[in-house]
């Protein structure tokens, strides 16, 4: 047993590791030392619970009592967290409650599932609907339609085989004849094609390699939270992170038994927030995994009036329909639509059959007569005017189902009398009809779906339909609305410090689309929207063979962003992006030759001779680049709430999509108080930025915990506006340089000047210089667009 060591109950950094065969735990623990001296104070793990083998991710567990032997098993995962524990930092690990792989040779309690039906002492742990499909779970598993897969299906013993899958035979069932034999199964192998109109059981999102599981029951909780609790308890793992708690049944009963169980440990969850979206106020946790954070950032950074200009020069280069990529709203709209029809039709149909079955055997003589295309029809138009993820039992869900959205949703139907589904669903959405058991499951599963539409239509499919500024499509961003004023920034800064302090912060993680750096170069464009207008008509004058106006004009911005790179990753990450827009391929039904075209186009024109100039037009960008990245940088780490570095980003770290922000980091051998600088070699690169940051607040946790405070500090003169200063609990003071192009084009800082609180303030990136009263902007930032300064002779441990 690792003892107990006594431990911060809130971290002051934590720095995310991506787990994986080729970076297990022994490799983890090897840069323990690095980390440590980097200044964190918590290591943030990928899930380390079993997994299907040979998995990048760990969000495919199929074991929940097993610490992963891919990456050394609970003895290493034991002896990474002593090595952390020898030099002073903790754990916090990544647990996913919504889903399991269903891979059933892998996963042995969907086995016995699969082989036993609803009769199996596990049959509770999963999302089945044993009602459906004739009480058999449908496996979309197969190549082709059964007539033309079934000689590929062979029996060996007790377990069916097709390719790599195996699937247990029901007992008593073996020596049937094959097609009477998958007809007596619990369970039917069919073409994978099925699985968005049929399936019986609940996905993640749409992704039927991983089923649902009920962590609402009791005992289900208890069984697949045993060794994380029991990891806890034993001090090897200090904290947690939730991954996508909106596919729960009930996220709110869910965190308060995980709250209760872990005895209050710091928790936050991947809570995505729309604009202007509170997280739930009774919800027992330190906050949000920070995508929040991330939208506040990079709208700072952020042009208004730029981006405007470039949404037209955008329009007028693709000429998009305004429901595919030309207006924002309608975009989403329409990708939601299509979500609804395609990928998420399984889960309409249950929904609309729940919603029919309670109508139907309701005494209310309002919920009678609602023919199912109706109240589907309803769901449809209700679901696709959401704003949010979902509603929760906590929150009033008339803020989410909005008259609004219903009075849009009544205009679908031609007969003002069968619009009157349309009330009857918001009526069971707000419970106004009750809690009966059906009531409840209908709340509960559209919810569910809400959420996972939500998902699927804006993260997938409209932020690669929508593109004027590829920086603005990202999780938690607002691309219709990108830019954000100071003083929104300041205002969110404040109510984060007051409601949740220990709330998580990020700028970059293993899902945003792009990393931090290449979205702080994509920023710069909205300060040349004419500049980067004339370097497109130059290349696409010269280019040749484009596949449609949309993807060039999203290629070139990746390229910008990206810098030069190998090619392989601009064409993944683009290959991905068409899909994923699924406006002239998509994953299920691919188009060879269009994707080939843009695997040629990307080769010739963006990655090829013709993108030199846009590598031109970037360097010649280099120190307004320089400013965002930094700036980011420093506003992320010295904010309210815990701020998660991602692995490598302390250093320049330019990455696209999945995979490619997934791949392993070399990291620096041992303790360093160097490991900058890779820019300047002056301390004012982005390492020595994140150094230094990191370990002011390692070393003054007082300043900017949970009792700290945020004050917002306003310049004075002409280069006011580009100066984004506060200070925390009047002991530190941060100030980053915004729209540094616009500010050298209007003249530079000038007179500008930032009055300081009372003191005298030591410059923590530039040992040995200090300031006092109304410091000149251009002094302050004379070496580099951001300052960090302490006040002098406070001490540490305030």
């Amino acid at each position: 047993m690792t003892p107990e060591r006594p431990e911060p109950a809130v971290p002051t950094a934590t720095y995310r590791l991506q787990l994986q065969p080729d970076f297990p735990f022994a490799a983890a623990a090897a840069t323990v030392p690095y980390l440590a001296s980097l200044g964190v104070s918590h290591l943030h793990l990928s899930p380390v619970l079993e997994t299907v083998p040979g998995s990048r991710h760990g969000y495919d567990v199929v074991d929940h009592a097993r610490v992963r032997g891919e990456l050394g098993g609970e003895q290493a995962l034991r002896g990474l967290a002593r090595t952390a524990r020898e030099h002073g930092l903790g754990l916090v690990v990544d647990i996913v409650p919504n889903h399991m792989a269903m891979s059933p040779r892998h996963n042995r309690v969907l086995w016995e599932v699969l082989r036993e039906g609803p009769s199996s002492r596990h049959a509770r742990w999963f999302d089945i609907d044993w009602e459906a499909q004739g009480g058999q779970v449908l496996l979309p598993v197969l190549g082709g339609p059964l007539g033309a897969e079934l000689d590929r299906l062979k029996v060996d013993g007790d377990v069916l085989r097709y390719h790599d899958h195996a699937f247990p035979l029901r007992e008593g069932t073996a020596r049937l004849p094959l097609p009477q034999l998958l007809d007596a199964q619990w369970y039917r192998p069919v073409w994978w094609r099925l699985a968005r109109t049929e399936l019986n059981y609940r996905r993640f999102f749409s992704i039927s390699e991983l089923i649902g599981v009920r962590v609402e029951d009791p005992e289900v909780f208890e069984a697949t939270h045993a060794k994380i609790l029991q990891l806890l308890r034993e001090g090897v793992v200090d904290g947690l992170r939730v991954d996508h708690p909106d596919g729960l049944a009930d996220p709110d009963g869910y965190l308060r038994r995980l709250h209760e169980s872990t005895e209050g440990r710091w928790t936050v969850v991947e809570k995505i927030l729309a604009d202007g979206e509170p997280l739930p106020a009774s919800w027992p946790v330190a906050g949000t995994t920070g995508y929040d954070a991330l939208r506040h950032v990079d709208g700072l950074f952020t042009d208004p009036a730029g981006a405007g200009e470039l949404l037209g020069q955008y329009r007028r280069f693709t000429a998009p329909q305004p429901d595919r990529g030309g207006e924002w709203e309608a975009t989403v709209r329409r990708a939601a639509y299509k979500v609804l029809t395609h990928e998420l039709t399984t889960e309409v149909d249950r929904l609309t059959r729940v919603a029919h079955r309670v109508c139907a055997a309701s005494p209310e003589p309002a919920l009678r007569d609602r023919a199912p295309w109706a109240l589907r029809t309803a769901l449809e138009e209700l679901l696709v005017r959401l704003e949010v993820y979902r509603p929760y039992a906590s929150v009033d869900p008339a803020g989410v189902v909005t008259e609004e959205a219903a009075a849009g949703a009544r205009r679908a139907f031609a007969v003002p009398e069968e619009a009157g589904a349309v009330d009857v669903v918001r009526d069971l959405v707000l419970g106004r009809y009750g809690d009966g058991p059906g009531q409840v499951e209908f709340r509960t599963r559209f919810a569910q779906t809400a959420s996972a539409l939500r998902a699927k239509s804006v993260e997938d499919t409209a932020f690669y339909r929508y593109t004027p500024l590829l920086s603005a499509t990202e999780v938690g961003q607002n691309p219709g609305a990108p830019a954000l004023s100071p003083e929104r920034f300041h205002a969110y800064c404040a109510r984060v410090q007051r409601d949740w302090p220990a709330t998580g912060t990020v700028v970059s993680t293993h899902d945003t689309k792009r990393s931090a750096d290449v979205r702080a170069a994509l920023h710069v464009l909205t300060e040349c929207p004419g500049r980067w207008a004339d370097v497109l008509a130059e290349v696409t004058h010269v280019g040749e063979g484009v596949p449609d106006p949309q993807l060039a004009w999203a290629a070139w911005q990746t390229v910008f962003g990206l810098g030069p790179a190998d090619p392989e990753r601009v064409t993944g990450a683009l290959l991905k992006h068409v899909r994923e827009a699924g406006l002239y391929t998509n994953w299920t039904e691919q188009e060879p030759a269009y994707e080939e075209a843009v695997a040629r186009f990307v080769a010739a024109g963006p990655c090829g001779d013709t993108g030199e100039r846009v590598a031109r037009f970037r360097a010649s960008l280099e120190s307004y680049i320089r400013a965002n990245v930094l700036g980011a940088a420093l506003a992320h780490l010295t904010m309210p709430g815990v701020p998660d570095v991602y692995q490598g980003t302390e250093f320049e770290y330019r990455a696209l999509v999945d995979p490619d922000n997934r791949r392993t980091v070399d990291f620096p051998a041992g303790e360093t108080d160097d490991a900058d600088d890779e820019e300047h070699g002056s301390g004012s690169g982005k390492a020595a930025v994140t150094r230094a940051a990191l370990r002011l607040r390692g070393r003054r946790p007082g300043v900017f915990g949970d009792t700290a405070s945020y004050e917002p500090l306003a310049a004075e003169g002409p280069g006011a506006a580009h100066c984004v200063a506060f200070v925390r609990s009047g002991a530190v003071l941060t100030a980053v340089t915004r729209l540094s192009l616009r500010l050298t084009e209007a003249g530079g800082w000038r007179e500008t000047r930032l009055a300081l609180p009372p003191g005298r303030w030591a410059d923590v990136l530039e040992p040995g210089r200090e300031f006092t009263g109304h410091a000149r902007v251009a002094e302050l930032f004379e070496r580099s667009p951001v300052a960090l300064l302490e006040r002098a002779g406070e001490p540490d441990a305030a």
